[in-house]
């Protein structure tokens, strides 16, 4: 999926907002997440985007039964990916992609857990774009709560 430039030079006009999927489980301006590609993300989904003009896409996800562990919260695992797929998807954005890009690293804090049914969003920030190397921190949110934050290094390998 290619994404506009988000410089404010860009030529390239602004994503209108996307249409609401009908789902009430998922809220307004979000949209499926690759879902024609299949794969690994297809597994943990439903997964939603919505484009901010002028900043990183959000990654969303609702808790559904099939995300919890035997302890009847989110597992760690489907957090930790749901960041390292919005991590390397805001990269993607603001490199103008579509590009490979792989994890090198990444680090995360658990510090809440989520609940059946929330509303999970990943926000990421930009820390720094090289030529192979790119930095990004996220928060995963329920609301006002933060259940995660991680940050992770990235190499792009070349065009996808």
């Amino acid at each position: 999926m290619r994404h506009p430039d988000p410089s404010p030079a860009s030529t390239n006009p602004q994503p209108e907002p996307a249409p609401h999927t009908g789902d009430p489980a998922v809220p307004s301006g979000f949209a499926p997440f690759h879902t024609v590609t299949g794969g690994f993300i297809s597994l943990i989904g439903p997964v939603h985007v919505r484009e901010v003009p002028g900043a990183p896409p959000v990654i969303g996800l609702r808790i559904a039964p099939q995300h919890l562990n035997l302890r009847g919260i989110p597992h760690g695992g489907l957090l930790a990916t749901l960041a390292d797929t919005a991590l390397g998807h805001a990269i993607n954005h603001a490199r103008g992609g579509p590009l490979s890009i792989v994890t090198v690293s990444l680090s995360t804090d658990f510090l809440a857990a989520a609940r059946l049914g929330d509303w999970v969003e990943a926000h990421v920030e930009i820390e720094r774009l090289g030529q192979r190397m790119a930095f990004a921190s996220c928060r995963l949110r329920a609301g006002e709560r933060v259940l995660l934050r991680a940050s992770g290094t990235f190499a792009v390998i070349g065009p996808a």
